[in-house]
C-alpha cells in the first residue's frame, strides 16, 4: 500500500507543477487550476490509503467540516471577494501547519525523539505558520474593511517589529539545540502571532497584492517544513512550489510598483489620506453624461478599457462585457489594459474579466499596451486610480513616484468612471482628472455602464 501512496504522490506532484505552469498565462489558467485540483484530490486520497490512520473519526469529521466551509466559501462569496477568500485560505493552511507542528512537538517530545533536524523543521513550521495565520487574518480584515484599510502606524513601530522578529528567531535557534523547553516553544508561537499582526498593520490597501502573495509564500514555506517534520514528500514538494512561486510573485508585484520588499513592509504608503473633494472645487474638471459618452465612443476606432478595484466593488464586469459587445458590433476595436497590481490581489482583474467571458486575446499587459497608447481614440477608466496616476512619472515628491503606470493620459480622450473625486488607496490626488482630454463620468460603475449599454441598444 505504501508503494501505491508513493506513486499517487508522484502523480500529484507532477500535476501541481503542471498547474503552476498553467497559471502563468490567463489563457491556460483555468486548465492549470484543474490540474492543481486533481493533484490535491490525489494527494488526499494517497494519504487516506497510506495505512497510517489510527482512527477515522477525526478524519471523517475534518473532511465534512472542511468540505462544508469550502463549499460555502465557493458558493456564497462573490468573485469580488476573491482577495478576502484567498487571505482566509492562507490563514487556514498556515493554522493547519501550526497545529501539526504543535502535535509533533508534544508527541515526539514525550518520547525524547526531538533531534536537531526535526526541531528545526518543527520550529520553522510553527514560526512562519503562526505569523501567516494572524497576518492573513489582518489582510482579510483590511480587505473586508472590518479593519481600517489605511496604514496603522505609531512611533517606533519598525524597531518593535524587528525586535519581535529577532527575539522569536533567537528562540527558534535556541530550541534547535535545547528542544525540551515548552515555555520557550509556546512563547515563540505567541510572538509569531503578534508579529503577523504588527507587520500587516502598517501596510495600506494599495500594497495588498504584495501582502497576499507574500503570505502565500510564508504559508508554502510552513507547509514544506511540515512535510519535513512528518516525513511527507508531497507536502515538501507542494510547499516548496507554493513558497517559491509566492516569493517570485511578490518580487514581480514589488517591481510593478517600483518598490522594494522593505519599502512595502515598512514604507506605509497611504498613511496620509487626502480629501480631494475640496480640490475638485478649486480646479476645473470636465463632466460628461451618458449621451455624450455614447457619441464619443461611436466616433472611435480603437477603445481601451482600464479596469480597477472600483469595477470589482460595483461588480460591473458583466456589464463591461456587454459594453464591449456593443462596441464590437459597430466595428470598434476594444482592448483591456491590465495593470499587475490593479485590485487587491495578483491577477484580480483577470479573474473578474474571465468570469465575464471576455476573450483572453483582449487582455493586454501594461508593457504591451503602453507603447501604443498614443494611438488610442478613447480610454475608459473604470474604478482605477493610482495605477493610472501620471504623478508616478512626474512628481518626485509623490509616494508612488517611479511606479510603472498605464499611460492613459496619452490617449486622445480619457473617460474616467468614478463615484466621486476621492483619492485612491495611496491617498494622493490624481492630476489626470484635470487634464483637458479627460472627461469625468460620475456614478456607480455598474449603473452607469448599464445606462450606457441601454443607450447603445436604442
Amino acid at each position: 500500500m505504501n508503494y501505491l501512496t508513493e506513486v499517487v504522490y508522484l502523480i500529484a506532484s507532477v500535476l501541481f507543477i503542471m498547474g503552476l505552469k498553467g497559471l502563468s498565462h490567463p489563457e491556460t489558467a483555468r486548465r492549470g487550476m484543474h490540474f492543481a485540483e486533481i493533484g490535491m484530490l490525489m494527494a488526499i486520497v494517497g494519504t487516506l490509503v497510506s495505512g497510517h490512520i489510527v482512527t477515522w473519526t477525526w478524519i471523517i469529521t475534518g473532511v465534512a467540516i472542511g468540505s462544508a466551509i469550502g463549499a460555502a466559501m465557493a458558493i456564497f462569496m462573490p468573485m469580488t471577494a476573491m482577495p478576502q477568500r484567498i487571505a482566509l485560505s492562507h490563514a487556514f493552511g498556515a493554522l493547519a501547519a501550526v497545529l501539526v507542528g504543535v502535535n509533533e512537538y508534544i508527541e515526539k517530545g514525550s518520547h525524547h525523539e526531538l533531534s536537531n533536524f526535526l526541531m528545526s523543521a518543527i520550529g520553522f513550521e510553527v514560526l512562519f505558520g503562526a505569523l501567516t495565520v494572524t497576518g492573513s487574518l489582518m489582510a482579510f480584515g483590511k480587505l473586508s474593511e472590518l479593519i481600517k484599510s489605511a496604514p496603522i502606524t505609531y512611533k517606533g513601530q519598525n524597531f518593535i517589529n524587528i525586535t519581535l522578529f529577532f527575539t522569536a528567531f533567537g528562540m527558534f535557534v535556541y530550541l534547535i539545540f535545547f528542544p525540551y523547553n515548552p515555555v520557550i516553544f509556546y512563547t515563540m508561537i505567541g510572538l509569531a502571532l503578534l508579529i503577523g499582526i504588527f507587520i500587516v498593520m502598517p501596510i495600506g490597501g494599495a500594497d495588498m497584492p504584495v501582502v497576499i502573495s507574500l503570505m502565500n509564500s510564508y504559508a508554502g514555506l510552513a507547509i514544506a517544513a511540515t512535510g519535513f517534520a512528518i516525513n511527507n514528500k508531497v507536502l515538501i514538494i507542494a510547499g516548496a512550489l507554493d513558497g517559491a512561486s509566492g516569493f517570485i510573485l511578490s518580487i514581480i508585484m514589488s517591481h510593478a510598483m517600483n518598490r522594494s520588499f522593505t519599502n512595502v513592509l515598512f514604507g506605509a504608503v497611504g498613511s496620509s489620506q487626502v480629501d480631494s473633494s475640496a480640490l475638485a472645487e478649486e480646479r476645473p474638471i470636465t463632466r460628461v453624461g451618458i449621451e455624450d459618452t455614447k457619441f464619443i465612443l461611436e466616433q472611435a476606432d480603437r477603445v481601451v478599457i482600464v479596469p480597477g478595484y472600483g469595477m470589482a466593488v460595483a461588480q460591473a464586469q458583466h456589464t463591461v462585457r456587454e459594453l464591449s459587445d456593443e462596441l464590437d458590433k459597430r466595428g470598434i476595436a476594444v482592448e483591456f489594459a491590465i495593470h499587475p497590481v490593479a485590485g487587491r490581489m495578483p491577477g484580480h482583474m483577470n479573474v473578474l474579466l474571465a468570469e465575464a467571458n471576455i476573450s483572453y486575446d483582449q487582455l493586454l499587459e501594461m508593457e504591451t499596451i503602453n507603447p501604443t497608447m498614443d494611438s488610442v481614440d478613447v480610454c475608459i477608466i473604470i474604478g482605477a486610480n493610482d495605477v493610472v496616476n501620471p504623478a508616478a512619472r512626474t512628481d518626485k515628491s509623490s509616494p508612488i513616484y517611479g511606479m510603472p503606470i498605464i499611460d492613459v493620459d496619452k490617449a486622445r480622450t480619457v473617460i474616467v468612471m468614478k463615484r466621486s473625486m476621492a483619492a485612491g488607496f495611496a491617498g494622493i490626488e490624481n492630476p489626470l482628472f484635470y487634464e483637458t482630454n479627460t472627461k469625468m463620468l460620475f456614478g456607480d460603475a455598474k449603473k452607469v455602464l448599464q445606462e450606457l449599454v441601454a443607450e447603445f441598444k436604442k
